[in-house]
């Protein structure tokens, strides 16, 4: 299945809805940071991120309950995949071999990683 993009402003919002789950237009806006943006805003993104079919929503009397439709796990995997394709012609050891050697991670994640690869092997076995 292929996933569309969201705009940076549709991520963000994206990733409130996320961590609620499940959200009326009061507790999104609550959850978002101060200066926030109007209602009618807020309202437009929800709008765009339906018809990308990315948030549903369930009416209760005159409010609509939003969720997500897509995991963060999925949605952000397939952007990885992508990046991985666009930028390291779909190679994930070109990408591993960077990240590990340009963003500098401490001992203790180096061996965090490891380990995460290791469990991957075993599964995999």
């Amino acid at each position: 299945m292929s996933l569309p993009e969201l705009t940076a402003a549709e991520e963000g919002l994206m990733k409130h809805l996320w961590k609620l789950r499940r959200a009326y237009m009061k507790e999104l806006l609550d959850e978002l940071p101060e200066p926030r943006p109007a209602k009618t805003t807020v309202a437009t993104l929800l709008r765009r991120m339906i018809d990308k079919d990315l948030v549903g929503y369930e009416n209760h009397g005159n409010s609509r309950q939003y969720f997500p439709k897509v995991t963060k796990e999925a949605y952000f995997g397939r952007r990885i995949r992508g990046m991985v394709n666009q930028f390291f012609g779909g190679s994930p050891l070109e990408f591993a071999s960077l990240l590990t050697g340009q963003a500098e991670l401490s001992q203790e994640e180096l061996e965090e990683l490891q380990r995460m690869i290791k469990d991957q092997i075993d599964r995999k076995q």
